[in-house]
C-alpha cells in the first residue's frame, strides 16, 4: 500500500497535439468531420469493398445504440471522434472480410471447439495471468494480441498460408500499441502487451458491437444498460465463429482446447453457456478494493484520451455498480453449473504460491502439469522484466471510499473467502497481471 495523490493523472501532451491537428485538418477539409451514423458507416464500408454480407445482422442494432449513446454521451474530442470511426471502419469491414471466408472456406464453420477453458472474473482480478499461464502450455491454443486486434485475415492470405507472403496484422497491431502507448504510456503498466502476447477475446466479442470494450474507453451509460438488458448469444456466436476462423488461419489442431477470457463472461455466463456447452469454468477472485480502484484507474486511462470532459467520481461510481453486477450475475449464473465444471482460484493464493495453486488447476483439467511449467516459468520471468512499474491507483481518487466498497460487496468477500485489506486504507497497489 502507498499513499497516493487524490487527483488522478491527465491525458499526455500528444493527445492534445493530435487533437489539434484533427481540428485544424477539419477546418480546411483535410480531414473528414464526424459522422457517427450507422446507416452511413454501414454504406461507407459497403461501397468501399464491394459487399453488402455482413453476416448476421443484430448487430446493426447494437451499432446504432452504440453510436447513439456516444454522440449523447460520451463528449468526445476530436481525436476521440476521429478514433471512433476507424474503431467501427475497422469492426464493419471485417465482417465483411469473415463472411467472405466462411463463403469460399465452409469447412470453417464445421471446426468444433471442444472443452474450451474459460476465465472468469471482474476486470483486474488476476485473469490475465492466469490466461498467459495456461497459454504458456503447448496443450492448449489461445489468441495473440493482433488477432484479437484483426481476427479477420485479409483476403490474400491464402499467399501467407502458402509461406509466399507476410500477415500484415502483426505489424498492424505494432503501430496501433505504439499510438496507445504514445496517447498514454501509463496503459503498459496497466496491462503489458505485445503483438504475439497472449491475449483475451473481448476484440472478438466486440466484432458485434457489443460489450465492454467500448464502456471502458468511452462514456457511454444507455449503451451500457442496453447491452446489459440483452441476449448475448448472437454476439457469442459470432465470437466462435471467429475463434474457428482464427484457428483454421493458424492451421490449428482443433483438438487442442482454447484458453479464453474476459471479465464481459461475467455478465454473460448464460450465453457462454449456451454457445460453449462442455466449457470447463476457472474463476477468480480479488479483494473488491483492488478490482473496483483498478478497473476505475483502467477505464479512466482509456476514457481521457478520447475526451477532456470526464469526472472521476462519475467513472468510480460507473465501476463500482458494474463490478457489483458482474458479481451478482456470476453467482447466479453458478447456480445451474455443475460442481466438477468449475474451479475458484484466489488472486493472493497466485501471489503467495502459483505454483501450488496451478497444481489445483491442473487437477481440475485432469492434466499433468510437469510438461508447462517450463513455459510458466518463462512467462513469469518476462512478467517481472516487463512490469517494472507496478499500477498505482486509489479509491480515494475516483470518490469511493473502502467502507462503501466492503458495504455493497461484502457478501461476494464472505461468499468466496477472499482475503480484504484493511478497509479503513484508500490506496492500492496492483504489482501482478490482472
Amino acid at each position: 500500500m502507498q499513499n497516493q495523490p487524490l487527483t488522478p493523472p491527465r491525458r499526455t501532451f500528444f493527445i492534445d497535439v493530435a487533437d489539434a491537428a484533427i481540428r485544424a485538418g477539419r477546418k480546411v477539409g483535410l480531414v473528414d468531420p464526424a459522422r457517427l451514423e450507422a446507416d452511413f458507416l454501414i454504406e461507407q464500408v459497403s461501397d468501399a469493398y464491394g459487399s453488402d454480407d455482413f453476416g448476421d445482422r443484430w448487430f446493426e442494432g447494437a451499432l446504432e445504440v452504440l453510436l447513439d449513446s456516444t454522440k449523447a454521451e460520451a463528449r468526445l474530442n476530436a481525436a476521440g471522434d476521429f478514433s471512433a470511426m476507424k474503431t467501427i471502419h475497422h469492426l464493419l469491414r471485417d465482417r465483411l472480410y469473415a463472411q467472405q471466408w466462411f463463403d469460399r472456406h465452409p469447412e470453417i464453420l464445421a471446426r468444433p471447439i471442444r472443452n474450451p477453458v474459460v476465465i472468469v472474473g471482474p476486470m483486474r482480478s488476476g485473469t490475465t495471468r492466469m490466461h498467459r499461464l495456461l497459454a504458456s502450455d503447448q496443450r492448449f491454443a489461445h489468441l495473440r494480441s493482433f488477432e484479437t486486434i484483426s481476427p479477420v485475415p485479409r483476403p490474400g492470405f491464402g499467399e501467407v498460408m502458402a509461406g509466399n507472403a507476410e500477415d500484415f496484422r502483426p505489424k498492424l497491431a505494432a503501430r496501433i500499441m505504439k499510438v496507445a502507448r504514445l496517447a498514454n504510456p501509463r496503459t503498459l503498466s496497466i496491462h503489458p502487451t505485445g503483438p504475439f502476447e497472449p491475449e483475451e477475446e473481448l476484440g472478438l466479442i466486440a466484432a458485434s458491437m457489443y460489450g465492454m470494450k467500448f464502456e471502458a474507453q468511452w462514456r457511454i451509460p444507455t449503451f451500457a444498460k442496453w447491452s446489459e438488458a440483452e441476449s448475448a448469444v448472437p454476439a457469442y456466436r459470432h465470437m466462435a465463429n471467429l475463434l474457428r476462423l482464427i484457428g483454421w488461419s493458424q492451421q490449428e489442431s482443433s483438438l487442442r482446447p482454447w484458453i479464453l477470457k474476459t471479465p464481459q463472461h461475467m455478465l454473460d455466463l448464460p450465453a457462454l453457456l449456451e454457445v460453449f456447452p462442455d466449457a470447463r469454468l476457472i474463476f477468480t477472485h480479488r479483494d473488491p478494493q483492488s478490482i473496483v480502484g483498478s478497473a476505475a484507474s483502467l477505464a479512466w486511462n482509456q476514457t481521457i484520451i478520447y475526451s477532456g470532459d470526464v469526472s472521476a467520481n462519475e467513472i468510480g461510481r460507473e465501476w463500482l455498480r458494474k463490478t457489483e453486477l458482474m458479481i451478482s450475475r456470476m453467482r447466479d449464473a453458478r447456480d445451474s453449473i455443475p460442481r466438477e465444471r468449475m474451479i475458484d482460484v484466489q488472486f493472493d493464493a497466485m501471489d503467495r504460491d502459483w505454483r501450488g495453486t496451478m497444481e489445483r488447476v491442473y487437477d481440475f483439467l485432469d492434466l499433468d502439469m510437469t510438461p508447462a511449467v517450463p513455459g510458466m516459468e518463462a512467462f513469469l520471468a518476462r512478467s517481472a522484466a516487463q512490469k517494472k512499474t507496478p499500477h498505482q491507483y486509489s479509491l480515494a481518487e475516483f470518490g469511493l471510499e473502502p467502507g462503501e466498497v466492503y458495504e455493497r460487496l461484502g457478501d461476494y468477500v464472505r461468499t468466496y473467502g477472499i482475503a480484504v485489506d484493511n478497509p479503513r486504507a484508500t490506496t492500492g497497489s496492483a504489482i501482478a497481471a490482472g
